[in-house]
């Protein structure tokens, strides 16, 4: 997150942090220009999903993974617009990928056409092309 609001600074747009109360207190990082804090996991991914133009998904836990599958899943049901889904890290991810392709694809739990929602890449450079090449269609 730290990432994004230091560039979302530097480049002069809008720095906004959605801040999650925890036991593990999770503190703002000093890029944030505009705070929210949330009690709930659901009310704060709603305000992530509300107002993104894209997702970039880096490697992470159970919290990046539940972020994910909810703008796959609000996406592929229509509940809100498409936006790119870019998921930083093959190697990481590649796993992931497969056993979507292997057991839910298979099972017809989803079609061939959702794994267009999403796209993986490796550099910064591919993150950056792949949202333009979503925004130029």
């Amino acid at each position: 997150m730290e990432a994004a609001n230091k560039g979302a600074k530097g480049a002069k747009g809008k720095s906004i942090g959605l801040n999650i109360e925890i036991p593990a207190e999770q503190k703002p990082n000093p890029y944030v220009e505009t705070l929210l804090d949330f009690h709930y996991f659901f009310s704060r991914k709603v305000m992530f999903v509300k107002y993104a133009s894209a997702f970039v998904i880096m490697p992470g836990g159970f919290g990046t993974l539940d972020e994910l599958f909810e703008s796959l899943n609000l996406i592929q049901t229509e509940r809100i617009g498409s936006f790119p889904v870019i998921m930083v890290g093959k190697e990481y991810w590649r796993g992931l990928i497969d056993w979507i392709k292997q057991v839910p694809l298979k099972r017809n739990c989803i079609q061939a056409e959702d794994l267009k929602i999403f796209k993986l890449v490796d550099t910064p450079e591919e993150v950056v092309k792949a949202i333009k090449d979503f925004y130029s269609r």
